[in-house]
C-alpha cells in the first residue's frame, strides 16, 4: 500500500463518510454518531501518520544517522 494512499485515507473517511453517518441517533460514548465519527477519525489520523512516519524510508535513514552520531 502506498504512503500517501494512507496517508489520504482520514481525509476520506471525513469527508466522504460524514454524509453516510450524518444522524443523531445513536448515541456512541455520549455523542451523537456524527460527531463520534469524526472524533473516530482524528483519533486514527495520528495513529495513521504515526505508522507513515514510521514506513517511511526518509525517516528511517536520518534514524539511523542520528544513531551513529550519539555513539
Amino acid at each position: 500500500m502506498s504512503l500517501r494512499l494512507l496517508a489520504a485515507l482520514p481525509f476520506i473517511g471525513i469527508l466522504l463518510g460524514v454524509p453516510f453517518v450524518n444522524r443523531t441517533e445513536p448515541l456512541v460514548l455520549g455523542m451523537p454518531l456524527v460527531l463520534a465519527w469524526i472524533v473516530m477519525w482524528v483519533v486514527l489520523a495520528a495513529a495513521i501518520m504515526a505508522i507513515v512516519y514510521r514506513l517511511d524510508p526518509t525517516n528511517r535513514l536520518s534514524g539511523e544517522a542520528d544513531a551513529e552520531v550519539r555513539s
